[in-house]
């Protein structure tokens, strides 16, 4: 009870994807030549002998040793943690028991002997985590194969010069630059090929040739596209998130090669469960609601997710809105259809959705389900702090270092659930590998996330972010050091409102203007009010976040990492237990964030 079956049929699948309705495993142990990039830029090849962690000295403290600080008097242990860590063995988990017994194996998973002559299909592959995949496996083993990216443009020239500029030219693939020296255009070239074509049209729009050769000769699918706004149109999330990964799937089907479907989720797709969530496949009709609600309900009064019937829904209702209503009605539509089926926001719900459909269709196609948390900057590898984009958290620590913001709406003890970007993909290529391997027909769900094993909580993080800006400030326009108060943390909106209020006035020196005019200004007050609002909005989609009671078991993450060799797991690392979050957010993470994204701008000395 709880699951609302939909038969697979042909029929099904085309209205789906948009069309007409017509090895065993051998382990190896072999010596890799890795390549790192310290913060400088300088090559550091490794024979296996080093842990990539060391690779950081240039540019973060390696003191992991326990650290007072002032502000508060908060103290952080080993691996960053605190006095206020929520403990998380008393959760009860969601998704049942788990073995922790496993037998390390000495060869390890033989990680760089898959990749080797590998072919691959990407898509989303300009967006910031498939980048750090491409660097790492270009780096890591230079001998696979063609890797087919699928780019949106309008012709092979223009998809070409997309790679150029968002892949190949770019800073993070700085050490292979410097691996190939002259030859680094010609390598890239000979490894990346573009494929025009869109996640949301029927077989992808894919040239029909192309396609062929595709079919011909894949071994490994990674699907990494996605629209990632919380609040985005009902009808472009679902044609992204849902369908798309249908289509693909299709594409799969074809390919007389295909060793592995790697999905790339987000932990977030477990909605608003809450306490320990276990790595658990979704499967279609799963609705988050009906788990929540008391068992003694009629049946007929709980909700049942149609992922048909949503699809239909969003067609048939296009129809009825006004042109200049529709962008509004559409955002409006995802949110509520969301929360209705327990999904926090239009993006983790259709996310959740894509991944019923690709369980609903794999069939006999070995399937693995990454889900990351907050996937932030890299922590070592090629370089640390490289970043591409804001990130979740990201707005609010430059709006806060800016002087811009100086409360937010949070959960003081909540928890952060962040992981870097290297170790995501260190984590994907392991599970890639062993179940490329393997190639049993079932599916895989790895959780790469920290709250259960490393939790970073809120008021820790805000009194980093001040001891970061107080040693560290950003500028103004005149050159001047922007000073920042601890940021005040509010659990309730009335509270948060009414400091924004305050805030924004004592600002814009409508206080003192009202004392000697004795009004405020209008235009002032508007401005005033147009940021709260704003501010108000931001809130208001990242409460969910922010407020959030669940915690990512990540057990199955941990067994693939116990079943690596010492040599792999140095190369591959992606122990989020070990990360000191004092170093990573005041070393790593903001000088990253100033660097990459703000380029520099108004940030002050990096």
């Amino acid at each position: 009870m709880g699951v609302l079956s939909i038969s697979y049929s042909s029929s099904l699948l085309s209205k789906l994807i948009g069309v007409p309705e017509n090895n065993d495993w051998y382990p190896a142990r072999r010596k890799t030549n890795v390549v790192f990039c310290q913060g400088g830029g300088n090559v550091i090849k490794s024979s296996g002998l080093s842990s990539v962690l060391t690779e950081r000295s240039s540019l973060v403290s390696t003191d992991h040793a326990a650290t007072l600080m002032d502000a508060g008097s908060l103290v952080l242990s080993q691996n960053g943690k605190s006095q206020a860590e929520i403990v998380v063995k008393d959760l009860v988990p969601y998704g049942g028991p788990t073995s922790t017994t496993l037998i390390g194996l000495e060869d390890g998973i033989g990680i760089v002997k898959f990749l080797r002559g590998k072919k691959f299909f990407i898509t989303g592959a300009t967006g910031f985590l498939a980048k750090v995949l491409i660097e790492k496996i270009l780096r890591t083993e230079p001998d696979v194969g063609k890797m087919y990216l699928l780019i949106k443009a309008k012709n092979k020239q223009a998809a070409m010069e997309r790679i150029q500029n968002e892949i190949i030219n770019t800073e993070l693939f700085r050490c292979l630059r410097q691996i190939h020296g002259k030859s680094y255009q010609a390598f890239m070239l000979s490894k990346l090929v573009p494929v025009v074509g869109n996640v949301c049209e029927p077989n992808l729009g894919l040239d029909e040739d192309l396609s062929d050769v595709i079919a011909d000769e894949v071994d490994v699918i990674v699907n990494s596209a996605a629209n990632t706004t919380f609040d985005e149109r009902y009808d472009t999330a679902i044609n992204i998130n849902t369908r798309g990964p249908c289509r693909l799937m299709a594409i799969a089907k074809k390919c007389k090669k295909l060793k592995l479907f790697l999905h790339v989720s987000t932990a977030y797709v477990n909605g608003q469960r809450q306490g320990r969530i276990m790595e658990k496949p979704f499967s279609v009709g799963d609705c988050i609601a009906r788990e929540k609600l008391i068992s003694g309900v009629p049946p007929k009064y709980l909700p049942s997710l149609d992922i048909e019937s949503e699809i239909n829904l969003v067609s048939n209702s296009k129809g009825d809105i006004e042109d200049n209503l529709l962008a509004q009605k559409m955002r409006e539509m995802g949110l509520e259809r969301a929360r209705r089926y327990g999904w926090q926001d239009t993006y983790v719900f259709t996310k959740a959705m894509g991944e019923m459909m690709i369980d609903k269709l794999r069939e006999d196609i070995p399937v693995v389900v990454i889900r990351p948390s907050v996937i932030e900057s890299t922590f070592s590898e090629p370089f640390p702090g490289w970043m591409e984009g804001n990130r979740m958290m990201d707005p609010i620590v430059l709006c806060y270092g800016k002087g811009q913001l100086t409360g937010f709406l949070v959960d003081p003890n909540g928890v952060l659930d962040v992981v870097p970007a290297d170790m995501v993909v260190n984590a994907t290529l392991a599970a890639m590998a062993k179940h490329g391997m393997t190639q049993e027909a079932d599916i895989n769900v790895y959780q790469i996330a920290s709250s259960v094993v490393n939790p970073l909580v809120f008021q820790d993080l805000a009194k980093l972010l001040y001891e970061h800006y107080s040693s560290s400030p950003c500028i103004d326009s005149k050159g001047r050091p922007i000073q920042v108060p601890l940021m005040k943390l509010f659990s309730s909106t009335e509270e948060f409102s009414g400091h924004l209020w305050r805030d924004a006035i004592q600002k814009s020196g409508l206080t003192a203007m009202a004392s000697s005019k004795g009004k405020m200004s209008q235009k002032l007050e508007n401005i005033c009010r147009k940021s709260v609002e704003q501010a108000k909005y931001l809130a208001n989609i990242y409460e969910p976040y922010t407020f959030y009671g669940g915690r990512f078991d990540n057990s199955n993450t941990q067994r693939l990492m116990e079943s690596m060799s010492e040599e792999e797991k140095r190369e591959f690392g992606f122990d989020v237990k070990g990360i000191d979050w004092k170093d990573y957010i005041t070393n790593v993470h903001i000088p990253g964030l100033r660097r990459h994204v703000m380029k520099g701008r108004g940030m002050g000395s990096q």
